[in-house]
C-alpha cells in the first residue's frame, strides 16, 4: 500500500526518478479505484437500461429522453471527476519520473500524446496504429530503469556506483 500512495506524497515532484514498483503501483491503485468507480456508475445507471427494455419488442422501447439515471449514476459521476482531479498531476509526474529512471526526458510524454491525438484521426488504420504505440509505450515504462546514477538523479534502486570498486 506504501507504493501505491506514494507518488501523492511526491505529488507534483517532477524532479528525480521512480522505480517500476512506485509506477505499476500506482496504476494498479487508479485500476481498482476507477473500476469501483465505474461499477458505482453502472449499478445508478441500471434503471435506463431497464426502461429501455421494458417496452418489449424491438421498436417498442421509449425514447431515450424519457430515461433518469439513478443517484448512483451521479454519485458516481462526482466522485470519478473529483478522483481524476486529485490524480492527474500525480500521475503525470510519476510517469515524467519513471522515464527520468530510464534516462528519458519527461517531455516523451506530451509526444505520446500528441503522436496519439494525430493517429487517432485517422480511422481504423490509425487505430491499429495507436494500438502498437500504447504497447510500446507499456514496454519503455516496464523496462528496467538505468543502473546507477544517471543525468536526472541517483539509482532509486540504491545500486552502487562501479566507479566505487576501481
Amino acid at each position: 500500500m506504501e507504493w501505491m500512495l506514494m507518488p501523492y506524497r511526491r505529488y507534483a515532484e517532477f524532479s528525480g526518478r521512480s522505480r517500476r514498483m512506485e509506477f505499476w503501483m500506482f496504476m494498479l491503485l487508479m485500476l481498482i479505484v476507477e473500476t469501483v468507480i465505474i461499477a458505482v456508475i453502472a449499478a445508478g445507471g441500471i434503471s435506463v437500461f431497464s426502461r429501455l427494455t421494458a417496452g418489449g419488442g424491438v421498436g417498442a422501447s421509449p425514447a431515450l429522453g424519457a430515461a433518469s439515471f439513478g443517484p448512483l449514476f451521479w454519485i458516481g459521476i462526482i466522485v470519478f471527476c473529483v478522483w481524476l482531479l486529485a490524480t492527474i498531476i500525480p500521475y503525470i509526474a510519476v510517469t515524467v519520473r519513471r522515464l527520468h529512471d530510464r534516462n528519458m526526458t519527461g517531455w516523451y510524454m506530451l509526444g505520446f500524446f500528441v503522436v496519439i491525438a494525430i493517429l487517432s484521426r485517422l480511422g481504423s488504420l490509425g487505430s491499429l496504429l495507436v494500438f502498437v504505440v500504447e504497447i510500446g509505450w507499456i514496454v519503455i515504462l516496464a523496462l528496467p530503469g538505468t543502473q546507477g546514477p544517471n543525468k536526472y538523479g541517483p539509482d532509486p534502486l540504491g545500486h552502487a556506483d562501479p566507479e566505487v570498486f576501481a
